[in-house]
């Protein structure tokens, strides 16, 4: 009789096949997900005993998922403040739990992904935050094959509930900002959109939209102009919009990265804000409050969503079942010195 293989070389994929199901099913049974049939789950949990599964970097004897030593926290890109305030979250929540973190940025590159997971599987990491990052079918494999629970924070795209998501409130949030402005009196808005691709986007266009929909406005295309969710697209939409013949007399970015841009494009044409021009970010980045003048923003507690993205991916590595697999924390609309009423007007 062939001898049983050792803990060590019992893998996801092997667990899988013998199973007939596919890694990512094992995945979910051993992270507790309640996504699999009862009949398959209990197929799966007796493979994982009787071929004595054990995570990768744990000891023999150790309960499964009983601390969480390593996480990794992946950006595409590290050159905004935004970044930081993921970080700043993150950072809180594992320092109490005892966890490390090592942060990369793969830039949007196949390689840098690739590397990446190399690192990963050298490192034995417990689990990863992805940011704004894409988890496509392939890499969810490799995570899942790894057995490295993933959570994302303001997915790529429509969110995949196979895989827990954070994000905030963006569509309301953006009807919140343009509401404010009606309320002012303005009735031509600009807005300053953030990457299409990107699902929060997306839905703070909408929230855009619905604002004026509700007031009973067209959305004018020539007012939407698209971002990157940095200061140069910010300031070449402040140009676009404000060289118009028929210019806002307000605007809504998708940042305030963006809407420090756009600043910059109304001062290099004489004009003010608020009292030319009335203006409104998203984020509230600590930028915002010494903005001159001070910026109104909406709020979205991204350090809250960095924390609770780390105990998510907590639970998921102790195999804890989670409350939902997509989550928006509530965005708030925080009013300070840049927005007004039209000129000539009294806001209502």
């Amino acid at each position: 009789m062939a001898d049983s293989p050792s803990p060590a070389a019992v893998t996801i994929s092997a667990i899988a096949a013998e199973a007939g199901v596919s890694a990512p099913t094992v995945s979910r049974v051993l992270n507790g997900r309640g996504d699999v049939a009862p009949a398959t789950r209990e197929r799966i949990e007796g493979l994982l005993r009787t071929r004595g599964y054990r995570r990768r970097g744990s000891k023999a004897g150790d309960k499964a998922g009983e601390m969480v030593g390593l996480l990794d926290l992946v950006f595409n890109d590290l050159d905004s403040p935004w970044a930081v305030e993921i970080i700043r979250g993150v950072e809180d929540a594992a320092h109490d739990a005892g966890s490390g973190i090592v942060v990369s940025a793969i830039h949007r590159r196949a390689s840098s992904t690739r590397q990446w997971l190399r690192n990963v599987r050298s490192r034995t990491s417990d689990g990863a935050v992805l940011v704004t990052t894409d988890l496509d079918s392939s890499l969810r494999a490799e995570l899942d094959e790894l057995h490295v629970p993933a959570v994302v924070i303001d997915p790529v795209g429509v969110p995949d509930l196979a895989v827990p998501t954070i994000g905030s409130t963006n569509w309301a949030g953006g009807l919140s900002a343009v509401d404010h402005l009606i309320s002012r009196g303005h009735r031509r808005i600009g807005f300053v959109a953030g990457r299409p691709e990107l699902w929060c986007s997306r839905a703070r266009l909408d929230g855009y939209r619905a604002g004026l929909e509700t007031a009973g406005l067209d959305v004018d295309p020539d007012l939407v102009v698209p971002g990157e969710f940095d200061y140069e697209s910010g300031f070449r939409a402040g140009e676009h919009l404000f060289g118009l013949a028929d210019p806002p007399t307000a605007v809504f970015s998708a940042s305030d990265q963006m809407t420090l841009g756009v600043y910059e494009a109304l001062r290099r044409r004489g004009l003010r804000v608020p009292a030319d021009v009335s203006v409104i970010g998203f984020d509230d980045l600590p930028e915002a409050r010494w903005a001159s003048p001070p910026l109104t923003t909406v709020r979205q507690p991204l350090a809250d969503m960095g924390r609770l993205a780390v105990r998510t991916v907590h639970r998921l590595v102790r195999g804890e079942a989670i409350e939902s697999p997509r989550v928006e924390l509530a965005t708030e609309l925080v009013v300070r010195d840049s927005t007004a009423a039209v000129p000539g007007r009294v806001s209502g």
